[in-house]
Parts: structure tokens; C-alpha cells; sequence
């Protein structure tokens, strides 16, 4: 089943186009890495697929009401500022906001969601805690608990591991993996190709906006595409933990 469909998507920022004709869909299942330099277009083509950012083409996620976009997709952001001391726990509560008419308290079900995304992403010892307290990795993973506590089919996510360590990396995407294998989809934005290949089922290449391959990581991470797109070499071998990629050096 598609979550999100993209077709001809164009985002443009004065004549220049960021996104250009980028046609994609996204299934019940999939984790999806979106890959791609800086300037690739990622951030644009992730904000334009909810209508964050006026865009040309079509994106099912865009056209949906606010309320119905919110229990279809949850969004997490590059930008991790949180500007209020609360607790983690009320900060991830937030994610249950689209489920709850104005006013309402937590119901059982919500509790539930709350108690879930925090022991997924392993923060219950810092469940009372001011989340401005954290440092920076441990503030990413109470946003991404956030998002999980809205309970989407696709969940929408743009370097979600940057400034994680390397564990809280790994387990960060074995969290998506594991959505994907759940039946829901994960979209997620990636500059890390070793943990794309890894841990998505499909990979999305970008450069200059637009769409260079699509497929399964060692379909899409060939020498030619990684060369072309990257300006590198890398050693990458197939083994019983998967697709193992590693950049080796500038290209010649």
C-alpha cells in the first residue's frame, strides 16, 4: 500500500529548481534512505512532500487537511532547538496531539504510545528530566521518540542520526528497520551511506535535485553512481549482516 506518492515534484527558490521532476512512491514496509551531497535537494523534497514548501506537481501527503496529514505522517526536522524546559515525557507527549480533541487529557492508548516511543529509544532514566538539559544526541532522541509517539503509518525524518554516537546510530536505524517490518515506512534523509546500506531496503539518490537511481542499496551505491554523485571510491561487500559500505577515498 503507498503511503506517500510523489509525481513531477518541483520545488523551485527563484528560477533555480532545487527538487526537479522527482516522481517517487513510498510503500507500507519500506525504509526508505534518501541519500544525496549537500545541496542534493533532500530537505526540499522531504518539506515539499508534506507542503512545508510551496512546490509544483503532486504530493498525496501535501493535499491532505492538517489534522489528516497529522495522523498520516510524522515529521522530524534537521533543526532540534526546543525552547521550553519541559520534561521528556511531555515533550514526547506532544507527538499525540493530532489524536486529542483541544482541551482533552491522556487517555489510556496515549499513555501507551508515550511509554513505547520512550523505551524504544531508551530514554527512561531521563523520563523527568527538563529536555533542555540533554545534550544534543540524547535532545535527538527524544524527537524522534516525539515522532514515534504519533503513531503514523510514514514517519518523515531528515538526518535524524546526525550527532548521535555510534551506537545510538545503529539502534536508531534498527528502530526504523524494525517500523518498516512492522508494516509501517520509514523516509529518512542520510549522509552516513554506510548506515543506508545497511539498514534501509531502498535507496533514493539525489544530486543537484534530481533523481539519479532508485532501488535497493547495492543496485543504487554502484562505483559509477558513488563516483559520479559523491566524488569517492568505497569498499562494499555483501555478508550475513548485510551490505557492508565503506568510502575509501577521493575518486581520480
Amino acid at each position: 500500500m503507498s503511503l506517500m506518492t510523489l509525481h513531477n515534484l518541483t520545488v523551485r527558490r527563484g528560477a533555480r529548481a532545487v527538487v526537479a521532476d522527482v516522481s517517487l512512491r513510498v510503500e507500507a514496509g519500506e525504509c526508505v534512505g534518501l541519500i544525496g551531497p549537500n545541496g542534493a535537494g533532500k530537505t526540499s523534497l522531504l518539506r515539499a512532500a508534506l507542503g512545508l514548501l510551496p512546490a509544483e506537481g503532486e504530493a498525496s501527503l501535501a493535499a491532505l487537511p492538517d489534522a489528516e496529514r497529522a495522523r498520516a505522517a510524522a515529521w522530524m526536522p534537521q533543526s532540534r532547538e526546543i525552547g521550553w524546559p519541559v520534561s521528556v515525557e511531555t515533550l514526547v507527549a506532544l507527538g499525540r496531539i493530532p489524536y486529542l480533541p483541544r482541551g482533552a487529557r491522556l487517555r489510556p492508548e496515549d499513555r501507551a504510545a508515550i511509554d513505547a516511543a520512550i523505551a524504544r529509544m531508551e530514554l527512561g532514566p531521563y523520563r523527568d528530566r527538563p529536555a533542555t538539559q540533554l545534550s544534543g544526541g540524547e535532545q535527538a532522541r527524544v524527537l524522534i521518540a516525539r515522532a514515534l509517539a504519533q503513531d503514523t503509518p510514514l514517519l518523515l525524518a531528515d538526518e535524524p542520526t546526525a550527532g548521535l554516537d555510534p551506537s545510538h546510530r545503529i539502534s536508531t536505524m534498527q528502530v526504523f528497520a524494525a517500523l518498516a517490518a512492522e508494516g509501517r515506512a520509514v523516509l529518512v534523509s542520510l549522509h552516513d551511506l554506510g548506515l543506508a546500506a545497511r539498514h534501509c531496503t531502498r535507496l533514493v539518490l539525489l544530486k543537484a535535485g534530481r533523481l539519479i537511481a532508485d532501488g535497493p542499496p547495492a543496485q543504487v551505491l554502484t562505483p559509477g553512481n558513488v563516483g559520479a554523485v559523491f566524488g569517492i571510491t568505497a569498499y562494499q561487500a555483501e555478508t550475513p549482516q548485510g551490505h557492508v559500505f565503506q568510502p575509501m577515498e577521493l575518486a581520480r
